[in-house]
């Protein structure tokens, strides 16, 4: 699964102590596994072998640059959804043919850009975007290859904040709009039709909502090709599930298997829009205890990592392993939350957990948080954003070196020299 381990009671990233990591570099710390971003990126690629996806990384998971420059040299495309991730794709040598642009909100200086850069397609999301598309298109005397998102309405049976393929989501089209969509894009003469997209969720351990979406889109497609439109590809989105807790989600082999059979027929090129898959349990956030406060119920363990390193416990009540780094023996566990330093009650890292007894110093390692971490951190309460380390085998290299305040306050003084 990942290349954290325990040996004789300390915990390691591949071959180094991570209690070394945190001393070298300070925490609250992110850490990551470059063999499991490798490992789990290949076990896409051969699952899916025979029929040659393009495997376009969803950068909005973990957009470091070393993340996706590491990607980019096994010959990933990119999932895009912002100019920003243009660039950063761009900054780390990724070929604009093979990045698709996703999200509901595209602005016209981000469709511009991309635009001028030559992506392989946008994922159109509704009528009034393929309208500004075009538009915007041919003013920069461009065709615009575009793919319809579709919405499904099947229920991936994830948390209700990831689920995306539902008629109450506000993501892509229904298919008989989709449809109408096609038949209009003809008098969009800037735009060229070249595929069909859906990304159901996140988080998702079962391939049947999978299923159930292609079998729905599996008879556009073929509809669409009676009326004279060529369907070249077939976007899959993202979405597979890792394990968090106690999930037992469906291995890449797995799935695969189950998808195949129906993606085989449709006679298009497959995209793959995998993003916590591959580096989800790739990283972890570690952080140093530095109170023990006795409740009436429970003792608090208040560490210097907050809501604003990692968000996903408060804002989706995500569960994470939480673990000391360093496991000595200290007789029975003790019911303890793990809260963070920010002004919130909802500051947590992890609730009602049974972990052998603390003391201030100790180090706590957060498992699975390679994906939607580091990538939603902010600078809520004036905190400077943490660190970020890859190790690869037995050496370790800062990947983003920490923030410091005049570097968070830098673009405000800017502005109040000014007055």
């Amino acid at each position: 699964m990942d290349d954290f381990s325990v040996h004789k009671g300390e915990l390691y990233c591949e071959e180094v102590p991570v209690a070394r990591l945190a001393k070298a570099y300070g925490t609250p710390l992110y850490i990551y596994s470059q063999n499991t971003v490798l490992s789990h990126f290949r076990k896409i690629q051969s699952a899916f072998s025979e029929l040659d996806p393009l495997i376009c990384y969803s950068v909005k998971a973990n957009s470091n640059l070393s993340i996706l420059r590491l990607l980019a040299r096994q010959g990933a495309g990119l999932d895009i959804v912002s100019q920003g991730e243009l660039v950063r794709g761009q900054a780390v040598g990724v070929p604009y043919g093979k990045m698709v642009y996703a999200g509901v909100g595209k602005t016209e200086v981000e469709i511009t850009a991309a635009l001028r850069a030559g992506i392989l397609m946008f994922n159109v999301e509704s009528e009034p975007e393929a309208r500004l598309i075009n538009r915007v298109a041919g003013r920069c005397r461009k065709k615009a290859r575009v793919a319809f998102r579709i919405n499904p309405d099947v229920d991936a049976r994830t948390h209700k904040y990831i689920t995306t393929g539902k008629k109450e989501n506000k993501f892509g089209l229904s298919i008989s709009l989709a449809m109408d969509l096609f038949r209009q894009s003809r008098r969009l003469r800037n735009l060229e039709p070249v595929g069909i997209h859906m990304h159901i969720g996140s988080q998702i351990t079962s391939a049947t909502p999978y299923i159930q979406a292609i079998q729905r889109l599996k008879k556009m497609i073929a509809d669409l090709r009676q009326q004279g439109f060529e369907i070249k590809y077939f976007n899959l989105g993202g979405g597979l599930g890792i394990i968090y807790d106690e999930e037992r989600p469906q291995t890449a082999v797995e799935f695969a298997r189950a998808v195949i059979p129906l993606i085989r027929p449709l006679n298009c090129r497959l995209i793959l829009e995998p993003g916590r898959f591959i580096v989800g349990n790739a990283g972890i956030l570690v952080t140093r205890v530095q109170y023990l406060k006795r409740g009436y119920l429970k003792t608090f363990a208040i560490v210097d990592a907050g809501m604003n390193d990692l968000i996903r416990p408060s804002l989706y009540h995500a569960y994470h392993r939480i673990l000391p780094v360093s496991r000595r023996s200290r007789g029975k566990t003790v019911l303890t939350d793990i809260v963070g330093p920010i002004c919130e009650s909802g500051d947590f890292l992890g609730k009602d957990r049974h972990i052998p007894q603390l003391e201030p110093g100790d180090l706590l390692a957060v498992r699975s948080a390679g994906a939607y971490a580091m990538a939603m951190a902010s600078n809520y309460n004036s905190r400077p954003r943490p660190a970020e380390v890859m190790v690869a085998g037995g050496r370790a290299r800062v990947i983003r070196r920490r923030e410091t305040i005049n570097e968070m306050l830098e673009p405000e003084l800017a502005a109040l020299s000014k007055t």
